[in-house]
């Protein structure tokens, strides 16, 4: 099976680095309600993860492909609720991004500074079967699970347990 990917698309705004998440509506079939990066399954079309990512934030929010410089890869991620492996994709927007939002796809589109999710003292953890699950109130929904986990890997805040984040 392949994996599915998601883009982690950065961008730079009045000297303010941001990335973009959306929050899947409650009629997706699966993660609804869920604050995500834009991405999904691969096409039989899709050559790779890269593709798979750049086709999905075209769709959901409008990011042109060629507007996207691949930075790397964050490591693989499994959902637990699907266990279906996710290859994050990061990449720098040439520039503010002009949205589009899916309304099939996006229910919600934030534009979150990196320095807030950075802060520590946001975060949340629980300790779910032996696992930790990372929580972050933004603007009113939550981000949490993989896509939480992804970003905390991003910025290089620890993720593995925690008693990680008192240290």
């Amino acid at each position: 099976m392949q994996p599915a990917a998601v883009l982690v698309p950065i961008y730079e705004e009045a000297g303010v680095s941001k990335v973009v998440l959306i929050k899947r509506p409650m009629t997706m079939p699966t993660h609804a309600g869920h604050v995500a990066f834009p991405g999904g399954r691969p096409d039989p079309s899709d050559a790779g993860p890269v593709d798979t990512a750049l086709r999905e934030a075209e769709e959901e929010v409008g990011i042109a492909p060629d507007t996207v410089q691949l930075l790397g890869f964050l490591p693989l991620v499994d959902t637990v609720q699907y266990r279906t492996p996710v290859v994050p994709v990061v990449g720098l927007l040439d520039g503010v991004p002009n949205l589009r939002p899916s309304e099939r796809e996006v229910d919600r589109v934030f534009r979150t500074s990196l320095d807030d999710l950075r802060v520590e003292s946001a975060w949340r953890c629980e300790t779910w079967r032996g696992h930790a699950v990372w929580f972050y109130d933004l603007e009113g929904d939550v981000l949490w699970g993989a896509t939480a986990w992804m970003v905390r890997e991003l910025l290089g805040l620890p993720t593995r347990s925690c008693q990680d984040e008192r240290r």
